[in-house]
């Protein structure tokens, strides 16, 4: 939610879609949540208005963010979307199916997440794009620019984790 909420602040977004995704072929299935739990989930932090939980991958038949950047981008041409990715993934950026049209098709917020923004900013998809990080006051901007270009949203890492949460609910124990 706090990081919603910064986003939607730092950039002026109109709406924020939390995309749950049918499946990450970089993770493994064991511990994953069916997809219409991870939505309920993703739900209990949507206000269906502002932030709204969306299946649309599912719904849409992609299997990778690139293909869901494009299929988004052609069933809305008139929205001015923004990749949201946090630091853990720029990270592993590489290893994603066409990684390099992900930074060059879609302006990208990347949000730091404690243990990997240090090392995020010192990888091989920063440092390819080096050239095209925008300040943090540039945030406004983002939605309207041309990709490549990209912001790392200037707030404090957020130890929550989506796997841990989770874990602590088929527990039944608090967060």
């Amino acid at each position: 939610m706090h990081v919603a909420r910064q986003a939607i602040r730092h950039l002026g977004l109109d709406q924020l879609w939390l995309m749950v995704s049918p499946g990450n072929p970089l993770k493994p299935a064991a511990g994953m949540g069916t997809l219409a739990e991870r939505l309920a989930s993703a739900e209990h932090i949507a206000d269906g208005r502002r932030i709204v939980a969306t299946d649309i991958e599912a719904r849409l038949g992609t299997c990778f963010t690139r293909d869901t950047m494009r299929e988004l981008k052609r069933r809305f041409p008139r929205a001015h979307f923004v990749w949201l990715m946090g630091a853990d993934n720029l990270i592993q950026l590489p290893r994603w199916e066409r990684w390099q049209e992900i930074m060059r098709d879609m302006p990208t917020l990347v949000v730091p997440r404690p243990g990997a923004t240090r090392s995020s900013l010192a990888g091989q998809a920063a440092k390819r794009h080096q050239k095209v990080r925008l300040p943090a006051r540039a945030g406004l901007c983002l939605p309207t620019m041309k990709a490549p270009a990209w912001i790392l949203l200037p707030v404090r890492e957020n130890p929550t984790s989506a796997t841990e949460l989770r874990r602590r609910n088929l527990e039944g124990t608090e967060p």
